[in-house]
């Protein structure tokens, strides 16, 4: 089932939020198909409205799939540099600009960070640490390895069989069960 999503102002996991304008997808008779709305990016959908004060999205779609992009195209007038637009192969690409450049470059890199973090199960890093880790990980099995083997060594003859045959330790004084 697809999640409902709730006004913002209940929303805990806000990652960016401000007003966009938001081109429709049918051109106006009056050519003006830009739509401020107010926008908001949580950690698994962006939602946009009439306003701030609006309970209720005007639409929202969950941004997984979605690539974000700065596209100058999408507009011929002085807000060209605003602009960004989001996209996924097979569904509705959505447009918008930013009241300023670096504003839209935000909104850009913030949607980036996210789905660089949905697609991922690790966190990112450096390829130096990436390379500390593995030198370390490496290490770590080798010294477990050895110490598996010389505890299996320091095993008297009589634990060895019994090893694998009763995992519950006998306390003095107990009697074990007998099947």
């Amino acid at each position: 089932l697809e999640e409902t999503p709730r006004p913002f102002q209940d929303s805990g996991n806000i990652l960016k939020q401000g007003y966009l304008e938001k081109r429709s997808r049918e051109p106006s008779f009056f050519g003006s198909d830009w739509h401020k709305r107010w926008c908001v990016l949580t950690q698994r959908n962006f939602l946009y409205y009439a306003n701030e004060k609006s309970k209720q999205p005007k639409g929202s779609f969950p941004i997984e799939r979605y690539q974000a992009h700065l596209d100058p195209q999408l507009r011929k007038d002085s807000r060209k540099k605003c602009c960004f637009q989001l996209f996924c192969p097979g569904k509705r690409s959505y447009e918008f600009a930013a009241p300023s450049p670096a504003e839209a470059q935000d909104w850009v890199e913030q949607i980036r960070f996210l789905l660089r973090d949905l697609s991922s199960l690790t966190i990112p890093c450096d390829e130096d640490e990436e390379e500390e880790e593995e030198e370390e990980l490496s290490k770590d099995r080798d010294s477990s390895d050895s110490m598996n083997n010389s505890q299996n060594s320091t095993l008297n003859p009589e634990e060895q069989e019994l090893e694998g045959e009763d995992i519950y330790e006998v306390m003095p004084g107990e009697i074990p069960n007998s099947q």
